[in-house]
């Protein structure tokens, strides 16, 4: 009883939904992820922020301006004594920046805009390779439920009519109980496709901002290529392309180029600054209305940023064996991928066009039979379990041929089917 209410609840969201629902492409999907997506979004603010770096490094230490005026005047008896025969002076001073300091500084602000470009493109390059995997989930989720939702109907039309026999006493209550046992097993099948596409729909649903579920629109045609595909490129030519496309790998190489330059921009710290000025002093030096031209350098005894020159040129080391790590990551992905790839597609290959008519010819005759009572009970309900499985898995072939080519696609960072 449990099972037949929670499968009138599913039956029920489940035409809600249709009332409530976006058809769209995947190419319409993906314009809306693009335009939608919150995280794509906030990821773009980390650019702007690397380029005001650049324009903050580019600015100088301001100017500083001082001043020193009389207070009490004790000979004369007088308070701010600052007129024509008073007391005042002033100073300005200008920090000059030596050894190319702020010319380094400016580059490895530079620098990290290419770090934040390519971290951009990889979080909407994993996105979208989340759009994808959602999509076609949901596609192929779809036709299963399709298929059992119809045999669930002819399961239960016949278990319908073997009731009212069973209550006449024409037929045995034993026949009615194992089509109601079919029918119910069918029912989990449903349930159990529905859970996965109410996973996938949510993460559809946040990736492209849309309120209401999608039903992906496919065009068969545009999938050939995943199935008729032989080959694909060796796997070198592979990772070498992915090593060109791969944002993630590029990150890297940029990571590496800011580290260089945050190490030269360490080393010209250690060089002391000048630091240059002019006073003014009405009373107070060796001449009256006396104006000095102002100098001082730090002496470099014993803060040469060695400390500071040491943690960069560790974090170069460091990045250049995570780059390694990297490519040793990309090569093992890219094996394992194209070798799952390969195997769904040569299996789903034995599985020729006219093996799934048949199937489909095959249950129809049995269905037809049994009505008329050519074969048996056990013999019908066996074919239909084993029918059922079989489209399952036929249907889920096919997904895992589309998913798989999806992970080489991203993994290279280039459509390949």
């Amino acid at each position: 009883m449990l099972k037949k209410l929670t499968f009138f609840l599913l039956l029920f969201a489940n035409t809600q939904a249709v009332f409530s629902q976006q058809n769209l492409s995947l190419k319409q999907c993906e314009e809306a992820f693009v335009k939608k997506n919150l995280l794509l979004l906030a990821e773009q603010y980390n650019i702007d922020m690397a380029k005001a770096s650049v324009i903050q490094a580019k600015i100088w230490e301001l100017p500083v301006a001082s001043g020193e005026f009389n207070a009490i005047n004790p000979q004369n008896k007088r308070v701010l004594d600052i007129g024509a025969k008073g007391q005042k002076a002033v100073a300005v001073q200008q920090l000059i920046y030596l050894g190319k300091k702020k010319q380094s500084e400016v580059e490895f602000a530079k620098s990290t805009i290419g770090i934040a470009e390519f971290q951009f493109e990889q979080l909407l390059r994993n996105l979208r390779y989340e759009v994808h995997q959602s999509f076609y989930s949901i596609y192929f989720n779809q036709q299963k439920i399709n298929n059992i939702t119809r045999q669930i109907s002819n399961i239960d039309t016949l278990a319908k009519g073997y009731a009212l026999q069973a209550q006449r006493g024409n037929w045995p209550l034993r026949d009615v109980v194992r089509l109601q046992s079919l029918s119910f097993n069918l029912k989990n099948d449903l349930l159990a496709a529905q859970k996965e596409i109410n996973e996938e729909q949510m993460t559809l649903k946040i990736l492209t901002n849309y309120q209401e579920n999608i039903n992906p629109v496919v065009d068969d045609e545009s999938l050939s290529p995943y199935f008729n595909a032989s080959t694909l490129p060796l796997s070198e030519s592979l990772l070498n392309t992915a090593l060109e496309k791969n944002p993630d790998y590029l990150s890297f190489l940029k990571i590496i180029e800011s580290n260089e330059l945050m190490i030269k921009w360490q080393k010209s710290l250690a060089k002391p600054d000048l630091t240059v000025g002019a006073s003014y002093d009405q009373r107070g030096g060796a001449f009256g209305n006396q104006v000095n031209f102002t100098f001082g350098i730090p002496i470099n005894l014993w803060n040469r940023n060695k400390g500071n020159i040491k943690i960069a040129e560790a974090e170069l080391e460091k990045s250049k064996k995570l780059q390694e790590q990297k490519i040793n990551e990309i090569r093992s992905q890219l094996s394992n991928a194209t070798q799952t790839w390969q195997q769904h597609r040569l299996q789903y290959a034995q599985i020729t066009a006219s093996n799934s008519e048949n199937l489909e010819a095959v249950y129809k005759g049995v269905l037809q039979n049994f009505q008329k009572q050519n074969i048996s009970l056990l013999e019908f309900t066996d074919f239909m379990e084993s029918y059922n499985e079989s489209i399952s898995l036929l249907i889920e072939l096919r997904k895992q041929v589309i998913l798989s080519g999806e992970t080489i696609s991203h993994i290279v960072n280039v459509k390949l089917f």
